[in-house]
């Protein structure tokens, strides 16, 4: 029998158990708790670096739900699982002299970050005339976060005890030049190194996009410093910022490749120096960004940006040899791997029956998610919206209808119990 075809027939079993119904149920009822819930964390401000005040909401949240081993982790984290009665709900191994095989577990998360600075006004504002909610984060990734609490909240009610134990984490260092540490302190460090069998990440509205080739990134600055000077009497001295400018025009000729098997582009999101309009600045600095899908094409996209920075410095500098040198520096940033899940992965076997049952589109995406680091591990892993809509991503204007978000909801469930019947508990 084809694999999706048993997968079918597993969804099909599991959609009709009365626990099942019982979270369905929940999720049915209690669409008002889950806004109140986005509502109240939405509001407090979670710049990454900064999201120590809203993981604390998280983890009251986890106490609250009745979830166990409920910590955060050095990263900063906000953690919880839920195992069966059968297991030791504390951090594993409970002696550290004592040899032990932990369980393998699946990790259902969410990150807390948003790309907005501390200063930012995230009050929500709910629209009158509609089920929209206005705020900076709400959709990214609040709709997501929410979802997280959700699902933890249907099974606890449901008293559905997988066969796994299954890991809650509210994720630190999603966006922007967090380089997804949230996630690569999980699959690097104990106790849930080599743990994690299988991961979903919750990212957004949505109920039938997947992200399932992970987009790699690798992100830079790089500064040019020199005498700098007056503009008139030292106008020969090196300007770092025209030479910058020079280098980052050839890179933005150089670098992009628009082929459908090996789509790279190269973008500079910031350019700062200098200190006023009539002298020669004494540096520049600039964040630069390449991205791919292809961990090859980022390496010689990196080996391209490099040479060529140092060329165009290396002619300038011979043309004004009497006039002093300008220094390079390149500091890497960022690095989010490029991967993608095998079409054959189980994981999506249980997706597209799930899909099937609920009689939705799956929709294979490209994205840079928290999915990332599992993928570029070998460890499946897929990145789904938890329903409704939004718009004005990453602005002020950002906004959240949650209407409809039941059946993505219900898209998670099944999809996240299937995947725990088809792990073992290791001995």
């Amino acid at each position: 029998m084809p694999a999706t075809a048993f997968a079918q027939r597993r969804i099909a079993r599991l959609a009709s158990l009365p626990a099942v119904h019982r979270a369905f149920h929940w999720l049915h009822l209690h669409q008002p708790q889950l806004r109140q819930w986005q509502l109240e964390f939405v509001r407090i401000p979670a710049p990454t670096f900064h999201e120590s005040a809203r993981a604390a909401w998280f983890l009251d949240r986890f106490h609250q739900l009745g979830l166990t081993n409920i910590h955060l982790d050095p990263a900063g984290n906000a953690l919880a699982e839920l195992s069966p009665r059968t297991l030791a709900p504390t951090p594993w191994p409970l002696n550290p002299s004592v040899p032990s095989a932990p369980p393998p577990c699946l990790l259902l998360s969410a990150h807390l970050d948003t790309v907005f600075p501390l200063n930012t006004d995230v009050t929500p504002r709910e629209d009158p005339d509609s089920p929209r909610i206005y705020a900076p984060g709400i959709c990214d990734n609040a709709a997501g976060l929410s979802g997280l609490l959700a699902i933890a909240a249907a099974l606890r009610y449901a008293n559905i005890e997988p066969p796994v134990p299954i890991l809650f984490a509210a994720n630190v260092g999603e966006e922007g030049q967090g380089d997804l540490r949230g996630m690569r302190q999980l699959f690097s460090q104990p106790p849930y190194k080599h743990r994690i069998a299988a991961a979903i990440a919750l990212e957004g509205s949505g109920n039938s996009a997947v992200v399932t080739r992970a987009l790699g990134s690798l992100r830079f600055r790089v500064t040019l410093t020199g005498p700098g000077g007056h503009s008139w009497s030292d106008n020969d001295n090196p300007n770092p910022i025209l030479v910058l400018s020079q280098a980052l025009t050839l890179l933005s000729e150089r670098i992009p490749n628009t082929s459908l098997t090996s789509r790279t582009t190269f973008n500079v999101g910031c350019i700062t120096g200098g200190t006023s309009i009539n002298s020669i600045p004494e540096s520049a600095s600039a964040l630069l960004e390449i991205r791919s899908t292809h961990p090859e094409r980022l390496r010689e996209a990196e080996a391209e940006m490099h040479s060529t920075i140092q060329r165009v410095v290396s002619s300038f500098s011979q043309q004004h040899t009497t006039k002093g040198n300008l220094k390079t520096t390149m500091e890497a940033i960022g690095d989010r791997p490029a991967a993608a899940l095998p079409d054959d992965s189980p994981i999506l076997h249980t997706l597209r029956a799930v899909d099937r049952h609920l009689t939705l589109r799956t929709d294979p995406r490209t994205g840079s998610t928290d999915a990332n680091i599992p993928l570029s591990l070998n460890i499946p892993a897929i990145a789904i919206g938890t329903g409704g809509t939004g718009g004005g991503i990453h602005t002020l204007q950002e906004w959240y209808d949650p209407t409809g978000r039941e059946t993505a909801l219900r898209r998670i469930l099944l999809t996240l119990l299937d995947l725990a019947q088809t792990q073992q508990v290791q001995p």
